[in-house]
C-alpha cells in the first residue's frame, strides 16, 4: 500500500475532555466514524453542537456506536438531518436505547430552544433553531443495523469490525476494526467506555490482543476508588439514606436516566426491603428514565441481576412521573423521601427545578451519583459553590452535597491499565482520549513500563494521524482548529458571567444601607465605562 494511502485517523471530539466522542475514520476505500456524541459542560463547548460539522456528512459511509450514552450518540440525528445516510452499526441493546435516548434529547432541546426564543424575544435578540427535532430522531433510527458482539461485520469497502462487551452499559462495546491492506489487515480497537469491576448489572470488559493501535478512554486514568463489594456499595449509600431522613427532608439524586437510574433502584429496593434504611418514597422524575427502565426490563436476561432489576421495577414504593405536574407536585411533599431525576449532571431536565426548590433548605440532600465534568452545574455544586442561577434565578445553597462516585460505568486507573494490558502487544501507538487533563496524564504516568512513553499519544481536538504499519504521523491540518485543548473541559466566559452576577447581588444585598448600595453601583458602572472606553 502507498504511504499516501494509509488510513488516517481525525480527533472529532472526547479530546482532552469527556464528551463530544467521534472520531473520523479515512480509509483509502471508505470514510467512516466511531461514535457522534453531543458535546456537554460549558456553554463554550456544547455550542461545538451547533456548528458545522468538521466534514461532510454526505461523504461519510457508516458510523460505528460504541454505545448509546449521548456524549457517543446525540449528534447522530444532526448528522441525518445534514445529508448522512449510510448505516448506523451497534447492538440490539444500544438500538432500543437510542430509540427512546435521541427523541428524548431531541424533546430537551425543543423545549430548550422555545424558552430561549421567549426570552430572545423579549430581549430584541433574533431567534435560534434546535440542533434537530423529533422527525430528525425518527429518520436517525431507520438507518441503525444490528450486530451480535463476537462476530465480523462488513462496515464499508475494505473495513470490518468486531464487536467486544464493554462493560459499560447495556449493549456497550469496544469495536476492534481491520482495514484491508497488501499484507496483513492493520487492526485498531476502539475501547468505547470501560466499565468497572463490580458493576451491578454489567459483566466484566472484554477484548482482543496483540492489536496495531488502541484508542483509549482515561475519565478517572489519574485516580483509584476504593474497592469496594456490591453489599459494601449498597452499606454505604444505606449511610446517606439514613442522614438524609434523620434531617427531615427529601434526598435529591441527579441522575443518568440510563442505567444509573436502574442501579440505584435495585439498591434502594434491597436496602428498603431488609429494613436498612426508613421505607420512603421513590418517584423516579423523567420520562426518559421511565422509558430506559422498560427496556431494561425486556433485556433482564441478558444482564446480570436481571430478576432483582424486574422485582425493583415493580416495587410498591416506586413512582415514575410522566407529567410536568406531576414532576412539580414532587415539591409540595414534606418530610423523606427520594427524588431520581435527570440530567445526571444538572445541566438539563427536571433535576434544575427539583434544585431550585430544595437547594435552599438546609434538610435537604443532593447526592451526585457520576462524574461531572467542568463547567456543569453538578461540577460547579460539588466545588462548594454558596450561590448558583438556575434558569435564570439566584439560589442560595444550604442543602448538604455530596458525591456518590461507587456507580461510576467508568473503570478506575487501576482497571484501566489492567484492560489494556490484556490488549497487549500494542504494536505502534496508544492514543488516550475521553479524559479531562488529569485523567489523561494520570493514566499515561500509569502505563510507564507497560507501554513506551513516545507510544502513548494524548491528541488534540481535531488532530490528524496516518496510521501506517511502522508508526503514526501527524497530519498538517487543513482547516483551523475548532476549539483551543485550554477551552476544553474548563470553566469558560459564560461560568465567569454568572458568578460575577452572584457576588455583584451578595455585595449590593449585603450593603449597610441606600448610600452603601449606590456607591458600590457607581463603582460597577465606572468599571464598565472603563472597559468600553
Amino acid at each position: 500500500m502507498r504511504g499516501d494511502t494509509y488510513p488516517v485517523l481525525r480527533f472529532r471530539g472526547a479530546a482532552h475532555g469527556v464528551t463530544g466522542s467521534c472520531y473520523e475514520l479515512e480509509t483509502p476505500y471508505s470514510r467512516v466514524l466511531i461514535d457522534c456524541g453531543l458535546f456537554q459542560g460549558s456553554k463554550t463547548e456544547r455550542e461545538l453542537n451547533y456548528a458545522a460539522f468538521p466534514f461532510p456528512p454526505d461523504v461519510i459511509d457508516a458510523v460505528i456506536l460504541t454505545h448509546a450514552h449521548i456524549d457517543h450518540s446525540g449528534l447522530l440525528p444532526k448528522l441525518v438531518k445534514q445529508g448522512f445516510s449510510g448505516p448506523i452499526h451497534t447492538t440490539r441493546a444500544s438500538i432500543d436505547l437510542c430509540s427512546v435516548m435521541l427523541p428524548d434529547a431531541a424533546h430537551i432541546q425543543e423545549m430548550e430552544v422555545e424558552h430561549l426564543n421567549r426570552r430572545n424575544a423579549q430581549r430584541g435578540r433574533p431567534p435560534v433553531e434546535a440542533i434537530y427535532s423529533l422527525q430528525d430522531a425518527a429518520a436517525c433510527m431507520t438507518l441503525f443495523r444490528a450486530v451480535e458482539y463476537g462476530a465480523w461485520t462488513t462496515v464499508a469497502d475494505g473495513l470490518r469490525a468486531r464487536f467486544w462487551n464493554a462493560g459499560h452499559l447495556l449493549g456497550s462495546a469496544s469495536v476492534e476494526i481491520e482495514i484491508d491492506q497488501h499484507d496483513a489487515p492493520l487492526r485498531i480497537v476502539f475501547s468505547g467506555d470501560i466499565g468497572p469491576g463490580h458493576k451491578l448489572l454489567q459483566a466484566d470488559p472484554e477484548g482482543p490482543a496483540g492489536v496495531d493501535y488502541l484508542i483509549c478512554e482515561s475519565t478517572y486514568g489519574d485516580r483509584d476508588r476504593t474497592d469496594v463489594s456490591p453489599e459494601g456499595r449498597r452499606s454505604l449509600l444505606g449511610d446517606i439514606v439514613r442522614a438524609a431522613a434523620e434531617a427531615g427532608g427529601p434526598l435529591i439524586i441527579p441522575s443518568f436516566a440510563v442505567e444509573r437510574t436502574q442501579e440505584l433502584l435495585v439498591d434502594l429496593f434491597l436496602l428498603m426491603q431488609a429494613g436498612e434504611v426508613p421505607s420512603a418514597p421513590v418517584f423516579v422524575d423523567s420520562p426518559l428514565a421511565t422509558r430506559a427502565s422498560a427496556i431494561f426490563e425486556r433485556h433482564a436476561n441478558e444482564i446480570e441481576q436481571g430478576e432483582v432489576l424486574r422485582q425493583a421495577l415493580n416495587w410498591k414504593e416506586l413512582r415514575f412521573t410522566e407529567t410536568v405536574e406531576q414532576s412539580k407536585a414532587i415539591n409540595r411533599l414534606s418530610g423523606f423521601f427520594v427524588v431520581i431525576a435527570a440530567s445526571g449532571m444538572c445541566d438539563a431536565g427536571r433535576i434544575r427545578h427539583h434544585l431550585k426548590a430544595n437547594l435552599w433548605r438546609r434538610n435537604a440532600t443532593v447526592m451526585m451519583a457520576g462524574y461531572q465534568a467542568q463547567g456543569s452545574l453538578g461540577r460547579i455544586l460539588l466545588d462548594g459553590a454558596r450561590r448558583v442561577r438556575i434558569q435564570g434565578e439566584e439560589v442560595e445553597v444550604k442543602a448538604h452535597i455530596s458525591l456518590f462516585d461507587l456507580y461510576s460505568g467508568h473503570a478506575d486507573a487501576s482497571e484501566l491499565v489492567a484492560w489494556l494490558k490484556a490488549r497487549t502487544p500494542v504494536r505502534q501507538r496508544v492514543f488516550l482520549t475521553h479524559g479531562e487533563d488529569a485523567g489523561l496524564g494520570g493514566l499515561r504516568g500509569r502505563l510507564a513500563g507497560l507501554i513506551p512513553d513516545d507510544k502513548v499519544i494524548i491528541p488534540r481536538l481535531d488532530d490528524a494521524f496516518q496510521l501506517t504499519p511502522s508508526g503514526s504521523l501527524v497530519v498538517e491540518l487543513n482547516e483551523p482548529r475548532r476549539l483551543r485543548s485550554e477551552k476544553i473541559a474548563r470553566l469558560d466566559w459564560h461560568n465567569d458571567l454568572s458568578r460575577l452576577l452572584l457576588d455583584v447581588n451578595q455585595a449590593v444585598s449585603a450593603a449597610a444601607d441606600e448610600r452603601g448600595r449606590a456607591a458600590i453601583i457607581r463603582r460597577m458602572r465606572r468599571a464598565l465605562e472603563d472597559a468600553d472606553a
